[in-house]
């Protein structure tokens, strides 16, 4: 006999842009949501008795309503809503998780100013939110961000490592390091506030990597997420996941000429995988 370990359904990539006026001065958010909802759905599962399911077209519809009556100013604080909305009013859920994804949009720099009324997006880093909500629990506040590409043509070597008959990488005290960022912390259950904190956990981790002598990847990984840490005491621990994006000195002898670290060929693939959780030491 077959048992119904866990369930889970929903609506992913529900998507949509939120247009914000304010006399003649706009903002713009996009995001992309998801609804998972877990609960007794046993007979749905069994015997095809839909009489318990909520449509998963009814949450996008749901999402899309929620957001135009929402004076939320963060997608984990929408989140929070979207969550408390379908614990009300659907019995049949035992918890809820919303996952949202953020485009940023920045204001058009015309004469030097700001436009009022037109955005670009200047990269294809996301904001990122996973919060899960349970009867009679605690919010669980999970949030990062993705794509954020950063770069140093300085402070960056890798020596000393294991060397056997198939390495063919040459140490060096002075290389491109460059990596695409993803990242997650978890947030404590009283934390509020948290575009602020967003910013300044954001704010940390290019800090640090900017200003740190890095001997590899792994070092200065470390060194983002302690900064991370001790910036904001509202999280608790902080995920990293770094590649390598490899950049790779030309040789130019053929050609009669030198190359002192100023020509390189970038490689998309493949590429080192660096990733590591950090913890608040509370000794």
């Amino acid at each position: 006999m077959a048992l119904l370990a866990e369930n889970r359904y929903g609506k992913s990539r529900v998507r949509l842009v939120k247009v914000t006026r304010h006399r003649g001065v706009h903002s713009v958010r996009e995001w992309s949501v998801k609804v998972l909802i877990e609960g007794d759905y046993e007979s749905c599962f069994r015997s095809g008795d839909n009489r318990d399911v909520l449509p998963t077209d009814t949450m996008k519809n749901t999402v899309y309503s929620l957001a135009r009556i929402s004076s939320s100013t963060s997608i984990e604080d929408f989140a929070k809503e979207l969550i408390a909305h379908f614990l009300t009013n659907y019995a049949q859920a035992n918890s809820v998780s919303v996952e949202v994804k953020e485009k940023n949009w920045n204001r058009l720099q015309v004469d030097r100013q700001g436009h009022p009324t037109a955005f670009q997006q200047q990269s294809s880093e996301l904001e990122t939110t996973l919060v899960r909500g349970s009867r009679g629990a605690a919010f669980v506040v999970t949030s990062g961000l993705s794509g954020l590409v950063i770069l140093k043509t300085a402070d960056s070597a890798f020596e000393g490592y294991i060397q056997d008959r198939l390495t063919t990488l040459r140490e060096t005290s002075d290389r491109l390091f460059g990596t695409d960022v993803t990242a997650s912390w978890r947030y404590d259950t009283d934390a509020a506030g948290f575009e602020q904190l967003r910013i300044e956990i954001r704010n940390a981790l290019l800090s640090a990597f900017a200003e740190h002598k890095s001997l590899s990847v792994q070092h200065t990984l470390f060194a983002m997420a302690e900064a991370a840490l001790a910036q904001v005491p509202a999280i608790s621990e902080i995920t990293l996941t770094m590649p390598n994006k490899h950049c790779l000195l030309i040789d130019l002898s053929p050609f009669g000429q030198d190359n002192p670290n100023e020509i390189f060929v970038p490689i998309e693939e493949p590429h080192g995988y660096i990733e590591a959780r950090v913890t608040r030491d509370l000794l």
